[in-house]
């Protein structure tokens, strides 16, 4: 996911509610699924980013000082989910993300798939066993498209942490795929863990329970 362009920022710090109006386009739908995964209950999901984008307005006057919108956003709605969530919020915080059941919802964006669907299929069940946070944040950087640096900063851990996760995902795939080698001879060869890493997921109920 691509950040906004610096003069749309600089025009929504002058009051222009049209580029506001293009930040909200941009970046709405991904953190109501997020704060969906955090809250558990659409009206209130739906209440943090609107409040989130609201502060933005209120406050557009400092908005071109922010390094990272993406980053910025995203941690704003996660500070307004732990408001929501206040007497879970110390508790999240320095435990976050663990009990998380992330839902991912249906995109139009088209994406490449490099195994067939039986391999894919494997793939599925593989990431459908990672524990919560290895999902969530296997999620945010296949699914949203962010850097592991933002990911850190928004769920407030290392990168060395993301990397972990993502090395969690990526190798049980690769076992997954193993597995089914050994079961049948006219089974597909199994992906390399560098072409694994290269595929863009068609995320579509993966991270479902």
């Amino acid at each position: 996911m691509s950040d906004l362009p610096q003069p749309t920022l600089l025009e929504i710090a002058s009051g222009n509610e049209k580029a506001f109006a293009q930040l909200y386009e941009h970046f709405s739908v991904q953190l109501l699924r997020f704060a969906k995964s955090l809250l558990r209950n659409n009206e209130c999901a739906e209440e943090a980013v609107e409040d989130v984008f609201i502060g933005v307005w209120r406050n557009r006057t400092t908005i071109a000082e922010v390094e990272n919108i993406a980053v910025y956003l995203y941690v704003a709605t996660k500070n307004k989910c732990l408001t929501i969530l206040s007497q879970k919020a110390k508790e999240l915080i320095s435990a976050p993300y663990e009990f998380l059941d992330v839902q991912i919802e249906d995109q139009s964006n088209p994406y490449t798939i490099m195994a067939s669907d039986e391999a894919f299929a494997r793939m599925k069940k593989a990431i459908n066993t990672l524990p919560p946070k290895c999902k969530m944040i296997f999620k945010l950087v296949r699914e949203d498209g962010l850097k592991y640096k933002e990911v850190a900063q928004i769920l407030n851990i290392s990168v060395n942490t993301i990397d972990v996760h993502m090395a969690i995902a990526v190798k049980r795939i690769c076992a997954a795929m193993e597995i089914e080698k050994t079961k049948s001879r006219t089974k597909p060869h199994p992906l390399s863990v560098k072409e694994i890493k290269k595929i863009h997921f068609p995320l579509v109920d993966i991270f479902k329970m």
